[in-house]
């Protein structure tokens, strides 16, 4: 088991240093770079990334960069290869691009890129003045909040559900049950998200929960049991939308498990032997059904931590990571872009050992070396 461990941790260099190199060249070629970004400002045509611009106001200002960028000329008579650069001196141009770091050939940005990276040196973002260490870190107690809580109501509801399906395979019980999974995974997570504001926040029937951030504005004055209870009452309708739309899969995944194991020889064998339903479920069956579930687990809480909360946090005005990494896709903010993929790639790879030493910790006689036939 060590050595493979080992093979493993080697193994994400190459697929670390390559996931980058895919990125870092696709972005060479997606227009509307930093340096478009900040010449945009300096002409007074930057748009926020969640900014609701009005249908005729937004309508002129597109009019009017198609028509700057159908112009394509510098103020010196030059062709820029920057939209909405005409009109601006190549000297102002070249000082935005050394701004940046730009003004280096892409390869040699990469590799000095990369080398920041393995010292966890992530750099400070283009447009909010700040490292994106500590932007990633600001954020991080809403992304948690949402991924802790969900993950754990989803496999708190997911597992005994999915065994008592598996139990009472083909009963009306099972029927009306899979009705809800399918429902639940069909419909994505933010549509239940805008139901609970229209039936719970206010937005028609029921005022009972607040429509914004993780605490009150007063939070720093409650008592401590307050603000437990307030840090709740905000995360109720972002967590049950997140639980209805995740708990589906995980659900019939438990049933599949469990099926498959109640129909083996070993199964059998014990309730020929005397021992009871419930002995042979969950002295037997259940550690051998619950192996791919629980090894999951580290898997499951990164892909809701990180994949699962952007619209939630959007609707529900919750800064988190999801609506960092939107903000920055949409500003080609760079270093957060690249910054926040790296670490949380590298997590990622880190999560998927984790799963595997779970599947050893479940099952011992899974050590994933290999054997000679």
């Amino acid at each position: 088991m060590y050595s493979y461990i080992i093979r493993r941790l080697l193994l994400i260099i190459p697929t670390l240093l390559g996931i980058m190199v895919i990125n870092f060249m696709v972005i060479q070629f997606v227009p509307g770079g930093p340096v478009e970004q900040m010449i945009a400002q300096i002409t007074g045509e930057g748009v926020d990334a969640t900014a609701r611009v009005g249908g005729q106001a937004g309508a002129e200002t597109q009019s009017s960069t198609e028509s700057k960028t159908a112009a394509g000329k510098s103020v010196d008579g030059g062709t820029s290869r920057y939209r909405g650069a005409q009109g601006l001196p190549q000297e102002l141009i070249k000082q935005i691009e050394k701004q940046f770091g730009l003004d280096k050939p892409f390869h040699e940005r990469f590799f000095l890129m990369m080398g920041n990276y393995i010292k966890f040196d992530f750099g400070d973002s283009y447009f909010q003045d700040r490292s994106v260490a500590q932007l990633v870190i600001d954020k991080m107690p809403v992304s948690i909040s949402l991924g802790i809580w969900t993950t754990l109501l989803v496999y708190l509801i997911s597992i005994p559900l999915g065994v008592a399906k598996a139990v009472r395979d083909g009963s009306h019980f099972d029927v009306w049950t899979s009705g809800v999974v399918i429902l639940g995974n069909a419909i994505p997570g933010f549509l239940f998200a805008i139901l609970m504001i229209v039936l719970f926040a206010g937005g028609r029937y029921f005022d009972w929960f607040p429509l914004r951030g993780l605490t009150s504005p007063n939070f720093d004055d409650l008592t401590w049991i307050q603000q437990v209870a307030d840090y709740f009452w905000h995360l109720t309708l972002p967590v049950i939308s997140m639980v209805i739309g995740g708990f589906a899969g995980l659900t019939m995944l438990t049933k599949n498990s469990f099926i498959e194991e109640i129909n083996k020889q070993y199964v059998t064998t014990a309730r020929a032997k005397g021992l009871k339903r419930n002995q042979v479920l969950y002295g037997h069956v259940f550690r051998n059904a619950m192996l791919i579930v629980i090894a999951g687990f580290p898997s499951a809480f990164i892909g809701i931590l990180f994949t699962g909360a952007l619209l939630t946090e959007v609707i529900f005005s919750l800064d988190g990571l999801g609506l960092l990494g939107f903000e920055a896709v949409v500003k080609r903010d760079y270093p957060l872009m690249f910054g926040t993929l790296y670490f949380f790639t590298l997590l990622g790879l880190l999560m998927g050992i984790i799963g595997d030493i779970m599947y050893h910790i479940v099952d011992p006689r899974i050590d994933f070396e290999a054997r000679d036939v």
